[in-house]
């Protein structure tokens, strides 16, 4: 029987995927299958993950003949799990030597739907340990008593899908695919859903995972258009989270984190290609109508002055009314130009 399914994606990381696949093979054991994603790499990627398939225990090699990013990636990965448990792997980071092991004991014993673990972020020869926003930590908890405060850092910020475990029994019931397509932020609906409507879960201080910041090839050091995905990805939180029965108290903090991104793009706008630039003002605009318009109003009249500022300016240069939709989008890019 599989215990446990590990998925991995990968896309042209050839310089980071031998240390992945050695960390792999540091936590194989009987009941541990590695399911290997390779996402249409046009690199040295594919032989490194051929002779993985070889040569590691458990290892099951699927190819996708065109790339369809991270999301796809891990939902094909989804549908071959066979395991009790479910937990994931970016191809460029890698795993301490038994980290498998202690992950299963502590959701065994905590019997819960999934669990949530600190990481080790690694830049250049930085180490820094990040750690769950909860204080609550080695019991379960219903998962909606970690959504909010709505103005503090909370659990569904802290959305790395590979930072946990996840119940086979969330599979079954749809809740662990991602949105199919999305290049970035795949993360977000993913967290939230659970989070929303997951019945348990629990924090534990379990440091395992070592995730690489600043690889050249990630989307989030490459200003395309593939960066704008974040829009899709939060449209979906908001539209998600205003058919929850307790919409009125959750949408405050859906909102104000959207609008936290959407600053944090546009106070980094000179990094994308100007098109894109352009792209991401329009964008970010129509959004902002697409939004509960009393809830945003309180939003930006509680954020900080400077993120605050830049929202209120992009909101009074496309208008403040409610938007019928997409169909303002090119109306307000030939604004931005």
């Amino acid at each position: 029987m599989v215990e446990l399914s590990v998925i991995v994606p990968f896309y042209n990381v050839q310089a980071y995927a031998p240390e992945a696949i050695r960390s792999l093979h540091a936590n194989a054991s009987p009941g541990v299958e590695f399911i290997l994603v390779d996402d249409c790499s046009t690199d040295e990627t594919p032989g490194i993950l051929e002779r993985a398939a070889r040569d590691l225990s458990g290892a099951v090699l699927v190819r996708h003949e065109r790339n369809g990013g991270l999301a796809t990636a891990r939902n094909t990965g989804l549908d071959r799990a066979k395991g009790r448990y479910v937990t994931f792997l970016d191809g460029d980071d890698w795993l301490a030597p038994g980290y498998y092991r202690q992950l299963l004991t502590a959701i065994r014993e905590l019997d819960c739907d999934f669990l949530r673990t600190d990481h080790v972020q690694c830049s250049a020869r930085a180490r820094t340990i990040h750690r769950v926003p909860l204080g609550r930590r080695g019991v379960a908890i219903n998962p909606r008593d970690a959504i909010l405060p709505a103005d503090t850092q909370t659990s569904v910020d802290y959305a790395y899908a590979w930072a946990g475990i996840y119940h086979r029994r969330l599979l079954d019931q749809g809740l662990l695919h991602f949105t199919d397509g999305l290049r970035t932020a795949e993360d977000r609906p993913w967290i939230w859903r659970l989070h929303r409507e997951a019945r348990s879960f629990a924090v534990v201080g379990l440091l395992g995972v070592f995730y690489r910041r600043g690889v050249a090839s990630s989307l989030t050091q490459i200003g395309d258009v593939r960066q704008l995905d974040f829009i899709r990805a939060f449209d979906q939180v908001i539209d998600e989270t205003a058919r929850d029965p307790e919409a009125e108290r959750l949408l405050p903090k859906a909102v104000r984190t959207y609008c936290a991104i959407i600053a944090h793009h546009l106070s980094n706008i000179e990094r994308f290609e100007r098109p894109v630039a352009r792209k991401l003002r329009a964008m970010s605009a129509t959004a902002l109508k697409r939004m509960p318009q009393d809830v945003l109003s309180h939003t930006l009249d509680t954020m900080d002055y400077e993120r605050a500022g830049r929202l209120k300016w992009l909101r009074r240069r496309f208008g403040s009314g409610p938007s019928g939709g997409q169909a303002d989008a090119p109306r307000a890019e030939a604004a931005a130009r």
